[in-house]
């Protein structure tokens, strides 16, 4: 059966709808099928529209009003493992999953079904844990584009909980089983990413994928609401896949002599590592800022597009629904979809948004830029004068230049296209598409990319050089938004000042596109 939204047709597959939300309900359209079927499924929809994907439930639930946080979920976990402290760390999580009513045919394929826990190894959750985790874990997107089951992380992250959990029990089912963790993969990110491909091959690859959104408040987050129409694939459920994949093969793999820690342990020490003076890049261990390089090492050896097509098969085969590789563009949306995947989440670094910042709305209308652009202009900050190297510290040195140069400059945002953290990340300034203020006479022309803190004597760390040296100018160029013969430039080189710093203008002379300017 296919089901069309304007002009576009989408394949829907055993147990979903594959349409993308829409604000209105039953705005997706029958273009094959029986008059029953769509009778039927037209009256449905008529009281609540949904559809499930990999135990992912789009509908319109309501929700107690509990902070949406990953602090606020490893309390709830910390609770439930003080009432039941002879639990196992897999019992817990299994127990988890059963809350949360993730039983699709693929997730008992590899896991088996929740509800296989003796009395002695079932955890007792008194009401307010039960009713926590049932809408901390389910994930959907109500009719209004909230996305539930999603919780915003001290990096400024937001995580699905249902791919993450799984990958946890895949983890630590593998170590108490002794055999390989196969189905990290396809549990966590294949099949989410292999029916967002399929469900949407008739768009463009750049639309299969995503969104993100905003939190109504970051310190207190209780509503996030995507900036556009959902995929299958959302930012939070890749990140949450990509989080899952990553504990999920650590929990697989501790020294045989070594036992798995509380579940709790095991989430804080990913997502509540402070680097207290450390860079990002001396940090051991696997951290929740560091996702998008260490899934890249872990998963980037295997086959991806293969693994991605041989879940679907096993999707299709446990569904009952193999017609469907029938279909002669499978291939090609696998393949342009993993494409983007490695683009979006692999290549580009990871960037804060704005409304992840807090920032205010910009003063006046944004100009929009002709791209792709000619040049990148290195900056430093000078003031803040030091590096941030925490996403709430990083926010308010975003938040502090803001108003400086909006109330003091008087101009309508602040300056700079993008801005570097020491935290790991990048944050969105005027972004890609709108012209900035950071470069005079040249705006138009190039993006403006300035690294937080002072560098006149001293450099920022290796780790922050390469997100612009190596991912920022790769994610551009590749994006089409950047030439690839692109040339990079210190402020000082087209207006007087000393800005990028000395230690820091001598570093970016030995970058690749650096060039001199005619009056150097």
């Amino acid at each position: 059966m296919f089901w069309t939204v304007g002009e576009k047709k989408i394949k829907t597959f055993s147990g979903w709808l594959g349409c993308p939300y829409q604000g209105t309900v039953g705005r997706c359209s029958s273009a094959s099928g029986t008059s029953g079927d769509t009778a039927a499924l037209r009256k449905t929809m008529a009281s609540v529209w949904f559809f499930i994907l990999i135990g992912t439930c789009y509908s319109v639930l309501s929700s107690e009003d509990h902070l949406r946080d990953m602090d606020s979920f490893i309390s709830a976990v910390e609770q439930a493992e003080d009432s039941n402290p002879d639990l196992s760390p897999l019992a817990l999580v299994r127990s988890l999953r059963r809350t949360a009513g993730h039983e699709d045919p693929l997730t008992l394929h590899f896991l088996g079904a929740s509800n296989n826990l003796s009395q002695t190894h079932a955890p007792v959750l008194n009401t307010a844990l039960f009713s926590f985790f049932d809408k901390a874990i389910h994930h959907y997107v109500t009719s209004h584009g909230e996305e539930r089951g999603v919780v915003l992380t001290r990096d400024g992250t937001t995580v699905a909980i249902a791919p993450l959990l799984l990958g946890i029990e895949v983890g630590l089912k593998a170590k108490t089983e002794g055999t390989p963790p196969l189905a990290v993969f396809p549990l966590t990110l294949a099949k989410n990413l292999g029916l967002s491909f399929l469900s949407l091959q008739d768009f463009p690859a750049n639309h299969r994928l995503g969104p993100g959104g905003c939190w109504d408040n970051l310190t207190h987050p209780r509503s996030f609401q995507l900036s556009r129409l959902p995929t299958l694939a959302t930012d939070a459920l890749i990140n949450g896949g990509m989080d899952g994949a990553i504990l999920g093969l650590d929990l697989a793999s501790p020294p045989t002599s070594k036992q798995p820690g509380k579940l709790s342990r095991v989430l804080k020490g990913y997502y509540n590592r402070d680097l207290e003076g450390q860079e990002l890049g001396e940090v051991s261990g696997h951290i929740s800022q560091k996702r998008r390089d260490i899934s890249r090492d872990l998963l980037g050896p295997l086959d991806i597009q293969r693994q991605v097509m041989e879940t679907l098969q096993l999707v299709w085969g446990l569904e009952k629904t193999k017609w469907i590789a029938m279909d002669t563009g499978v291939e090609e949306a696998v393949k342009e979809g993993v494409l983007e995947f490695v683009h979006r989440y692999w290549d580009c670094p990871p960037v804060i948004s704005r409304c992840q910042w807090g920032a205010s709305p910009k003063r006046g209308s944004p100009y929009p830029l002709a791209l792709p652009l000619p040049f990148l202009y290195i900056h430093h900050t000078y003031e803040p004068n030091a590096p941030c190297r925490s996403y709430s510290q990083c926010s308010r040195d975003m938040r502090a230049m803001q108003r400086f140069h909006q109330e003091d400059r008087g101009w309508q945002d602040i300056a700079y296209s993008f801005v570097v953290g020491s935290d790991g990340y990048i944050y969105e300034g005027h972004g890609w598409h709108h012209r900035g203020s950071h470069t005079r006479g040249q705006n138009s022309k190039g993006y403006g990319v300035a690294f937080i803190g002072n560098y006149s004597s001293s450099l920022p760390s290796r780790w922050d050089l390469e997100l612009v040296s190596q991912r920022l100018v790769k994610c551009g160029v590749d994006g089409g938004r950047l030439q690839a013969n692109y040339t990079i430039h210190g402020h000082r080189q087209l207006v007087a000042t000393t800005c990028p710093g000395d230690a820091l203008f001598s570093e970016i002379s030995g970058w690749e596109h650096f060039r001199e300017t005619s009056s150097s």
